[in-house]
């Protein structure tokens, strides 16, 4: 299953892509998409949708993988990574793709064992889970934790329905 993860932001945007065989996720695409900062709202919107299908028509995920919005003390940043996300789920949906929500503590816990992991301990991890020894920016270490959370979450699923025939 190809799984593609994103962490929005109105001026970066990571991305990342996971094939997983069910015992194995392999790293094939990453990316943080510069929205700039000079720009409007409205016209990072449309470079992180436009970047994003185009992203989502080449590599063909299956599921895109977000985090929820989590409570933030600054409004202003909530409700514009909240248009981030919903220019990542516009771009999902024009392709025909599923998507899923994690909240940030589950991705956090699935990935380092802590619901309240740094990004540094974030972007160690995904670097440990996958052997990927590359260039990867914060940002699309985060858009990777979260595929890598849905692979997570797929399998124990998977688990799941296996003891249930049982």
């Amino acid at each position: 299953m190809r799984i593609a993860g994103v962490d929005p932001g109105t001026i970066e945007t990571g991305v990342g892509i996971l094939e997983d065989n069910g015992k194995q996720a392999v790293l094939v695409f990453s990316r943080a998409i510069h929205a700039g900062r000079v720009k409007s709202i409205a016209a990072r919107l449309e470079i992180i949708y436009t970047e994003l299908k185009s992203i989502f028509e080449e590599w063909k995920p299956e599921v895109v993988a977000l985090e929820n919005i989590f409570y933030q003390k600054d409004f202003k940043a909530a409700v514009k990574v909240g248009e981030a996300r919903a220019a990542a789920m516009l771009a999902a949906n024009a392709n025909g793709i599923e998507v899923v929500e994690y909240p940030p503590a589950r991705v956090k816990q699935s990935i380092c064992g802590n619901g309240r992991a740094t990004k540094d301990q974030i972007e160690y991890m995904v670097r440990q889970i996958l052997h990927f020894k590359g260039p990867l920016s914060a940002d699309s270490a985060d858009a990777i934790a979260v595929a890598l959370c849905h692979a997570h979450s797929r399998k124990f699923r998977m688990i799941q329905k296996e003891f249930a025939r049982v």
